[in-house]
């Protein structure tokens, strides 16, 4: 089973982070994520076991061909790859 961990805050749409346990620019998107206060799940890929990983970089591949991390997808159609403060906050809080 996937583990999808959840954080709570104001909801504005489905946002997904997919990130590695171990990456700075991983961390410093979930920390800003959290600075704006909104909800969000991430996966730490690298947590996975190998049989969940391959279907976490599936489900990656149908958003970026990068497979760089993170990568963030927003309600399933917007998809941010690398740590992009001005773009979150232009998607996520219409300014």
């Amino acid at each position: 089973m996937i583990n999808r961990k959840h954080v709570a805050g104001e909801n504005k749409g489905d946002i997904l982070v997919y990130a590695l346990s171990t990456c700075g620019w991983c961390r410093k998107t979930k920390n800003y994520l959290n600075e704006l206060g909104v909800s969000y799940d991430y996966i730490d890929v690298d947590l996975a076991d190998q049989a969940d990983e391959n279907l976490i970089m599936a489900d990656i591949s149908k958003f970026s061909k990068q497979g760089s991390f993170p990568t963030i997808v927003i309600n399933n159609e917007e998809c941010i790859v690398g740590y992009n403060p001005d773009r979150l906050k232009e998607l996520l809080l219409n300014e």
